[in-house]
């Protein structure tokens, strides 16, 4: 199949780009009051709760979202299914925005921000969250070489030359780099949360958390990459591509699978399944994580009508999505609760709409750049008359 990127010059100052620069410009002004008033002064935070919504959401979530970059990659350039070399540069734009917006959450919620370079030169080799943010960190910067190819050719002339002749020679070295960095960080934010026995909920404590946080991001990777592109299609009247999505979700057929029977085997052995059913906030937000985010869309996978139909295979991966989403919220804020704690957490509108806000710098920076970059194949766009 011919790959030819494209940019797609269409009219980039819509209605819906507008919505984006307003939340942009109301989340600048939360985090403007964050860095001028103290981090009490937007959030709930306190000192039983010292992480909320912004790691939750703009971290631990943000993370496992951009998995579609080092799954597509693996894919196309390791196995050498270069049939879905069309979508590794959408996904590898996705993947190094996300990880950019992670780091910039980071920036806000932290504190002492300006000794954010510390962990490069003093390391806790002991510590997960080292190993977390060292991986994150050199994981972006290889997003961003793995992009830099699709900027020179933006560019064109001497930079095109230029960036070609350096990224084409080393180029396999930064893939392998990038799925290997992908593998580690991702079950490393579940070894993070085994330091905390007696806060989080039995339902999602377990041995087996960094497995599971590293399964669920290898099975949301190509729903991500389903999610983004029928968006993004059907927001530029694009062709929905689904001769190359269909058979990509197969694959998330038995990822997904493997990821419930890992999830459903583990509250066996644990003998743990007296919880489900208890009634409190955490079983049901757990039984509809599992329900409704893995068992539902593994079911609907299954069935090859709704593979070949578009809006039933959006649906069913905006489903698996959904559910990798609850579930990192979960583990960092429904299933975390501090036994000497005298209130519960609940975000702040400040914190929701800094979140809201690098939400919506994320989405208008992807426009930006599908419409000025060869990003999206030209040969599959057919745009309405």
């Amino acid at each position: 199949m011919s790959h030819s990127p494209s940019a797609t010059h269409s009219k980039f100052f819509t209605p819906g780009v507008w919505v984006m620069l307003v939340f942009m410009f109301i989340g600048a002004v939360a985090v403007a009051a964050r860095f001028t008033w103290g981090i009490g002064s937007v959030t709930n935070l306190d000192n039983s709760h010292p992480w909320g919504l912004w790691i939750g959401i703009d971290v631990a979530t943000g993370v496992a979202l951009a998995a579609g970059g080092f799954t597509t990659s693996f894919l196309a350039h390791i196995i050498g299914r270069h049939h879905y070399e069309v979508i590794v540069r959408p996904a590898i734009l996705t993947a190094m925005l996300g990880y950019t917006f992670v780091v910039l959450g980071l920036l806000v919620d932290i504190g002492r921000t300006w000794a954010i370079w510390k962990p490069i030169f003093s390391w806790n080799t002991n510590s997960a969250l080292f190993e977390v943010a060292m991986c994150v960190l050199v994981y972006l910067h290889v997003l961003y070489f793995e992009f830099a190819p699709t900027v020179g050719e933006g560019i064109g002339g001497r930079v095109k030359t230029l960036v070609t002749a350096v990224t084409d020679k080393i180029m396999w070295i930064f893939i392998i780099l990038g799925v290997v960095l992908s593998c580690m960080h991702q079950s490393s934010l579940g070894t993070l949360m085994l330091i905390a026995p007696t806060k989080l909920h039995p339902l999602w404590y377990t041995p087996l958390l960094p497995l599971l946080f590293l399964t669920s991001a290898i099975a949301v990777g190509f729903p991500m990459v389903v999610f983004e592109t029928t968006l993004v299609s059907s927001s530029l009247k694009l062709d929905s591509e689904m001769k190359i999505l269909t058979p990509l979700t197969r694959i998330t057929i038995f990822i997904l699978g493997l990821y419930m029977v890992l999830k459903v085997g583990d509250l066996v052995y644990r003998d743990v399944l007296g919880y489900l059913l208890d009634g409190s906030t955490q079983s049901n937000s757990f039984l509809v994580e599992l329900g409704f985010g893995v068992i539902l869309p593994w079911l609907l996978l299954i069935t090859p009508g709704v593979r070949k139909s578009r809006g039933m295979l959006f649906f069913t991966c905006c489903l698996i999505v959904g559910g990798v989403v609850l579930n990192r919220i979960n583990v960092f804020l429904v299933g975390y609760h501090s036994p000497y704690a005298q209130t519960s957490y609940f975000p702040a509108i400040g914190e929701i709409v800094v979140t809201a806000g690098l939400i919506a710098a994320l989405m208008f920076l992807y426009r930006l750049a599908v419409t000025f970059l060869p990003v999206l194949s030209a040969s599959k766009q057919e745009v309405s008359s």
